[in-house]
């Protein structure tokens, strides 16, 4: 096993760890937690047998190596989840406000009907 091998391992079992950690806390569901350790378990997987990775890739002619069809594939990955998460963040905002200004709407109309309330009580007097 190669040094940036292990390297990758010990990342990857540091992630794990906080994730385990995250749900004991039960900052993540069971299913959350169920998706990230099948995800981290086969990254690990991954640095574990690149050699055979490297010859199936090989094999099939898309590259030299098995990091680069990893990488290749990673990237693209990486920036669709990054915009999803983008979208989904302003979704949030977007409801955040409406729900903000629904809120101050309703509290400016309600002290407006109790002040013409007192008003109207001081009249009668």
């Amino acid at each position: 096993m190669l040094i940036q091998q292990i390297i990758a391992i010990i990342i990857i079992l540091v992630i794990f760890l906080s994730v385990f950690l995250k749900f004991r806390r039960k900052q993540i569901s069971g299913g959350e937690f169920f998706v990230w350790s099948v995800f981290w378990i086969l990254v690990a997987l991954a640095m574990i047998f690149i050699k055979k990775i490297d010859g199936y890739v090989l094999g099939l002619g898309i590259a030299s190596r098995g990091i680069d069809v990893l990488i290749y594939v990673a990237v693209p990955l990486i920036f669709y989840l990054i915009f999803r998460i983008y979208v989904r963040l302003e979704k949030m905002e977007r409801n955040i406000t409406k729900v903000t200004r629904q809120e101050a709407l309703g509290t400016t109309r309600h002290e407006a009907r109790g002040k013409r309330h007192e008003g109207d009580e001081g009249d009668e007097v």
